[in-house]
């Protein structure tokens, strides 16, 4: 066959295929493919690595968080002319100095009333399903239940004692467990331990060096890379601070607003579910729902017109952190959409569980700004677009 004919045909077959685009993208879809298998097969390789990473991820996580909330009050502390050390120091002795005041007068009484409500709620939740009970038998509705034959008396019973066996078994297989799980228990409590002792050393020297970190890596780049790197790092760091800073004061203000709108209605144990709410205040959407349920159940067992009390008081926390609070605070740093918020929790929750559902959505935050920034660059590279006024970026504090 002809050299012109042959290349005819592989032309034509290659357009059959999808043409030179789609065949490359296949291509290297095969050959990452087969990267991952490979890496699959030698992954006891990478296991110092990966018991690495679960080691220092701990600490170093909490070191961030703390970070990001204590680094504006050591601007403002060195704005005074304060030393940069010295600042820090004053930062670690008032947060000493308020850790104790809250170990010792704060955290007795949340301990009592923690243990109390754990004690009762039990009770609150059978009196709860008993009053709804009632209202079915009760009801019409009753009556639709005997004409398929369905009784409610029985469903109840099993669901009890199915619920007693499933702790039996607990009990049991925790107890036949016991001896085989104290190593693994004396490792995780001596992990977390370390992590606790080591997160004011991790502190000190981000308060102290970390914003030279993303400079010095500059440094260590091509110059070619170091601005389209920069603007990562700037909107990495705004991405975080942003939502770490701002979720921590919303989620204290509706803590505080609960305790004391629950304090006013008289709902029992007022500040622990307002305590409660503050904490469940971090995850986005389904934070709010963990909060109500147990104040709700609690309020119906009191009074049926604590219950519309309730309604009235999480109605006012939630126009006033949505319409107020939220806005001023957080602003519009993130560009997450809701569905997105919510696909993002239920699943990063699925994959690590609730360190996943909390650091879920500024990991998303920070993912997103990598990738948008990679697609950025790929459009870039191949002229297949003009410049979008959203893409522009500064640089210049990151150039100093």
């Amino acid at each position: 066959m002809q050299p012109e004919k042959r290349s005819f045909f592989a032309t034509r077959f290659i357009q059959f295929l999808g043409g030179k685009n789609l065949l490359f993208g296949l291509i290297t879809l095969l050959l990452l493919g087969v990267i991952i298998l490979i890496y699959d097969k030698i992954s006891f390789i990478f296991y110092p690595i990966i018991v690495f990473l679960r080691t220092v991820v701990l600490p170093v996580i909490l070191a961030m968080i703390l970070y990001y909330l204590l680094r504006p009050v050591l601007h403002l502390l060195m704005k005074l002319k304060i030393p940069k050390i010295w600042a820090i120091l004053i930062i670690y002795i008032v947060g000493i100095g308020l850790i104790s005041l809250f170990v010792t007068l704060v955290f007795p009484f949340l301990k009592g009333q923690f243990m109390n409500l754990i004690q009762e709620f039990p009770s609150y939740f059978m009196q709860v399903v008993h009053s709804v009970q009632d209202v079915i038998e009760s009801s019409s509705f009753s009556e639709t239940l005997a004409k398929y034959n369905f009784d409610l008396n029985e469903v109840l019973n099993n669901i009890s004692n199915q619920l007693n066996a499933t702790v039996k078994d607990a009990a049991k297989e925790l107890g036949s467990g016991l001896a085989t799980g104290v190593t693994g228990f004396i490792s995780t409590l001596t992990g977390i331990v370390l992590a606790i002792v080591t997160v004011p050393f991790i502190l000190f020297y981000l308060l102290k060096d970390g914003e030279k970190l993303p400079k010095y890596i500059l440094k260590l780049l091509p110059p070619r890379m170091r601005e389209d790197t920069a603007h990562v790092f700037h909107e990495a760091d705004h991405q975080i601070s942003s939502y770490i800073q701002g979720q921590i004061l919303v989620a204290f203000c509706i803590g505080v607003m609960v305790t004391i709108g629950f304090l006013i209605i008289g709902l029992d144990y007022a500040v622990v579910l307002g305590v409660l709410a503050m904490l469940t205040s971090v995850v986005p959407y389904l934070g709010p729902i963990i909060a109500i349920t147990p104040a709700a159940i609690i309020a119906i067992v009191n009074a049926p017109i604590m219950l519309l009390k309730l309604a009235v008081v999480w109605t006012v926390v939630q126009l006033v952190e949505g319409k107020f609070i939220s806005p001023q605070i957080m602003g519009k740093s993130l560009h997450v959409h809701p569905i997105t918020i919510i696909f993002v929790l239920l699943t990063a929750g699925s994959l690590f569980g609730v360190p996943g559902v909390v650091l879920g959505i500024p990991g998303y935050a920070v993912l997103k700004v990598f990738v948008t920034h990679l697609f950025y660059l790929f459009k870039k590279r191949y002229n297949k677009y003009t410049d979008h006024p959203e893409l522009e970026y500064e640089i210049k504090d990151w150039k100093k």
